[in-house]
This record gives C-alpha cells, sequence and structure tokens, in this order.
C-alpha cells in the first residue's frame, strides 16, 4: 500500500541526533548512554538450535522520523549464520504503532508460531513489518508477547551507538552490525543453510 508521508513532529535527522526519552520501565537515566560496544561475532559459530540472549545495549528504532522504540529490555535471538534478530518489550514500543496485519501467521521449528504487525507511525504504514511470538515454545518463554521488526522497513535501527542493516534477502529478520563477521545467510543460494 503506498502512502503519503506527512511532515513529522521532529525529522529523522533530529530523531537520529537526539533521542525522545519516552521509556516506560524506569531507565531514563541509562538512556543516557548506549551501552558497552558491540563486541566481534562470528555468525558461524552462533548456536543451532537458537539461544535467546540478553541484549546490554540500548535499542532505538525511528520510522518516519519518529523514535518508536528506546529502550535497554531488549532480547535478541542468535542462531547459526544468521544476523541477531532483536525482540523488543510492547511496553517499549511506541503505543499506538503496531496494528495486527492481515498477513496469516509463519510457523518456526524452534520457536512456534509468529503472528505479524502492520507499522503505522506518522504518515506510513509498512505493511507486515512486525512480528511476536504470542505462546512460544517453552526454550523461548522470554521472547512471549515481545516484537521483532524488519530493518528494511525502518527509517533507522540502532545497536548501541551502531547503525543496523536488514539481513540479506527479505525473509529473514536479523540486523546486520559490522562487528559480525562470517557468512549471513539470505543472499541466493544461503537460503536453506
Amino acid at each position: 500500500m503506498t502512502t503519503t508521508r506527512t511532515r513529522p513532529e521532529r525529522s529523522t535527522a533530529d530523531a537520529l541526533a537526539a533521542p525522545k526519552q519516552h521509556l516506560r520501565n524506569g531507565a531514563r537515566a541509562r538512556a543516557e548512554a548506549n551501552g558497552p560496544p558491540l563486541d566481534a561475532e562470528d555468525v558461524q559459530l552462533y548456536p543451532r538450535p537458537p539461544q535467546v540472549q540478553k541484549v546490554p545495549q540500548r535499542i532505538r528504532i525511528i520510522v518516519d522520523g519518529i523514535e518508536i522504540v528506546n529502550t535497554f529490555s531488549a532480547l535478541r535471538i542468535c542462531e547459526t549464520h544468521h544476523a541477531p534478530t532483536y525482540y523488543i518489550p510492547p511496553s517499549d514500543i511506541l503505543d499506538g504503532v503496531l496494528v495486527p496485519a492481515r498477513l496469516r501467521g509463519t510457523f518456526c521449528e524452534y520457536k512456534g508460531r509468529a503472528s505479524y504487525y502492520d507499522l503505522k507511525v506518522g504518515g506510513m504504514i509498512c505493511p507486515s513489518a512486525a512480528w511476536t511470538y504470542t505462546h512460544p515454545c517453552a526454550t523461548f518463554a522470554k521472547i512471549a508477547g515481545c516484537v521483532a521488526f524488519y530493518a528494511n522497513q525502518l527509517d533507522a535501527a540502532f545497536v548501541g551507538d551502531v547503525r543496523a542493516t536488514a539481513q540479506p534477502g527479505g525473509f529473514y529478520g536479523g540486523w546486520v552490525t559490522p562487528n559480525l563477521k562470517g557468512v549471513v545467510k539470505g543472499e541466493k543460494g544461503t537460503e536453506h543453510w
């Protein structure tokens, strides 16, 4: 669906330079820093089956010039040959931006059934830009209800002070950061690794 961008309250440049302090989890003082720098990681050494990990860095998401996420409470899932996928507690997502999508759910052999959200921010509607596992398999209970976002649907996604890009291929939802080494799955010929 094509939408017309309306002029946001703040420009994307403003949102990138000066994050809005809308955290609802009492972490305002911590939001002044981005957390520790990202260590070098080899995606080929990530575990299989995947594992859930706490994220010590601040996660920020900007869409249509509006910061919709600013949190130190994210989790990530790391899996062999995948860029990490970041899951955000719903309480740390700007109210009203997630709208249940019409897309039917998908199924992951490890996490279970996912349902999707359209992202509605300012004058933008991004179809099926986010997903959640409402009732994941027991191993992934920590991500129940948390929301992951496709980086290619966002103006900007940050892990600490590092801007992330989308995992190649358009199917997987990992965020690629410069500290990652090895072959990240997603390009033609790597989909079924």
